[in-house]
């Protein structure tokens, strides 16, 4: 029979978190088989849990029955984020875990997200394209809360693990191979600001032309945040230039695919005026028209990844680093050619 205090209907984490006079972290930490528990409070705890039914009896102890992690993204529009989706979840269902997925709360103190993610019994939490902030950072490590970022907005602390692509090299990957086509007059139209992964491709598009003896001109650099309409009119002043450029590579294929429309406003053919490269290879890269070639990101390894390192964090196994880049590829279609003939 279950212990008089906390009745079998609410046998959660929570329940067992109150009889055992612990946190929920604690409690999570114990079912899901991580060391730093101290032996005393873990035989506490391990002996409700089989009072309560929670968990059968094991040969190895205490075994939770569902483990479970949240995966978090900052909007749910973004179709890349599908591809993470699809990895983590594949990866959660080898190892036995379910996924919960959200959208960032509007939280800048982070305690009461923390303690949403405590008391639901969550293994962990992967973050996507988000902005972290100290504070919640802070409270997530004081909940005792696994980490993992995933492609974060701003720079991590060297404490929280980040999974990523190569951005700076899939940056310069376009760049030269526009240059080996032939252009020299090379635009780039890139994302926020603020972005780490923004910087990252504008330094490689830098890097390339400079190692090709070309000078960068910052007229041709210009800001649209990830977006279709700001990219159609960057691209729109860009064509109106003096000298316009012959290729522009954008910080993802959405503002890639704004470039294409504004190219066919201004009377433009893509690629026989213009070439255009994009970033990501999302899924409709290879049926825009025409098919656009753009820098491949790893979006379902990257969701593997992400989902394995946070379940190695949960089993408090140390890290051999904390920041993981995997590779980037570029994918040539038919929205490059070499530049054309000018008087």
């Amino acid at each position: 029979m279950a212990k008089r205090g906390v009745e079998r209907s609410r046998t959660t984490l929570t329940g067992i978190a109150e009889a055992a006079g612990v946190s929920v972290a604690t409690v999570s930490k114990v079912v899901n088989g991580r060391s730093d528990v101290s032996p005393e409070t873990r035989a506490r705890i391990e002996r409700l849990l089989v009072e309560h039914d929670y968990v059968a009896r094991g040969p190895g102890g205490a075994q939770a029955p569902v483990r479970t992690i949240d995966l978090t993204f900052d909007q749910l529009v973004n179709p890349n984020n599908l591809e993470i989706t699809r990895g983590v979840t594949e990866a959660a269902a080898e190892a036995g875990v379910d996924v919960v997925i959200g959208v960032t709360p509007d939280d800048p103190l982070g305690a009461t997200w923390a303690r949403k993610i405590t008391n639901a019994g969550r293994e962990g939490l992967i973050l996507v394209t988000s902005e972290l902030t100290p504070r919640q950072r802070a409270q997530f490590a004081q909940a005792g809360i696994p980490l993992v970022l995933v492609d974060p907005m701003n720079v991590p602390d060297d404490s929280v693990p980040s999974i990523g692509a190569t951005n700076f090299s899939g940056g310069m990957a376009a760049t030269e191979h526009l240059l080996k086509l032939g252009h020299r007059r090379i635009a780039m139209i890139e994302g926020r600001h603020d972005a780490v992964c923004n910087t990252a491709r504008l330094h490689g598009y830098q890097a390339a032309l400079t190692g090709a003896g070309v000078t960068p001109d910052p007229r041709l650099i210009k800001r649209a945040d990830f977006r279709f309409e700001p990219a159609y009119r960057a691209a729109l002043e860009l064509f109106a230039m003096d000298d316009p450029p012959t290729a522009v590579f954008t910080g993802n294929d959405l503002e890639a695919f704004g470039v294409i429309e504004a190219a066919r406003a201004h009377g433009l053919r893509v690629p026989e005026d213009v070439s255009v490269v994009g970033f990501d290879d999302a899924s409709a890269a290879a049926t825009s028209a025409p098919p656009l070639t753009t820098v491949r990101q790893p979006f379902a390894e990257i969701g593997r990844a992400a989902l394995r390192t946070l379940l190695r964090l949960s089993r408090g196994e140390p890290l051999d680093s904390h920041r993981v880049e995997l590779a980037t590829q570029l994918i040539v279609r038919a929205s490059t050619a070499p530049p054309p003939t000018r008087s």
